[in-house]
């Protein structure tokens, strides 16, 4: 059986890489899968382990750090982490499909450099830091000191760019859809 390969999506916040792994995942027409992400926080509502995600304890992660288990891991919030364990993206390529992940920029720069040419990474970018803020601003969920913040990260992250194997931009998100959709089919027809 032909191990599956792994398909690495980033953006700054705002950016719709969320709404375009959604679109593509609905669609059908890639077999890949979701990889599901490990944290330390406990779980919010209906969430399950194993379907939301992996809920380690505090202890859990930190052994699975010093134990070279995740493939990436951050710390977004003081002492709160989350990450991709290794033992996720073999259990998808190793039955033969393929994993997409949806991580941090920094994160899959990582990735990238780990899986090589078992991985494609794809940068999606916004058509500006203004139509970013506007975007932002139009979601209604946060204070304005918050998307000034997520802008200033926005922009460090948009310096990551070149290194990710190509650059979507997502000015009209029906064509970045397909954009992306291309990229992913000609890199598992390789």
């Amino acid at each position: 059986m032909t191990k599956g390969k792994i398909i690495i999506i980033s953006a700054p916040s705002g950016s719709g890489k969320s709404t375009i792994i959604s679109a593509l995942l609905e669609r059908g027409e890639i077999d890949m899968q979701f990889s599901i992400s490990a944290t330390n926080r406990p779980p919010r509502g209906e969430e399950q382990h194993g379907v939301n995600y992996y809920f380690l304890s505090d202890e859990e992660f930190h052994h699975a750090i010093d134990n070279d288990a995740f493939v990436e891991f951050e710390e977004v919030y003081p002492g709160r982490f989350y990450g991709t364990l290794k033992s996720e993206v073999s259990r998808i390529t190793d039955d033969g499909h393929n994993v997409i992940l949806d991580i941090d920029v920094k994160g899959g720069v990582n990735v990238k450099k780990l899986y090589g040419e078992k991985a494609i990474s794809i940068f999606i970018q916004p058509p500006s830091i203004e139509s970013l803020r506007q975007r932002l601003t139009g979601r209604g969920t946060d204070a304005p000191e918050a998307i000034e913040q997520r802008l200033a990260k926005a922009e460090y992250e948009l310096s990551f760019a070149p290194e990710f194997d190509c650059i979507v931009v997502n000015d009209e998100l029906e064509k970045a859809i397909a954009e992306t959709d291309a990229k992913i089919k000609a890199f598992l027809a390789e």
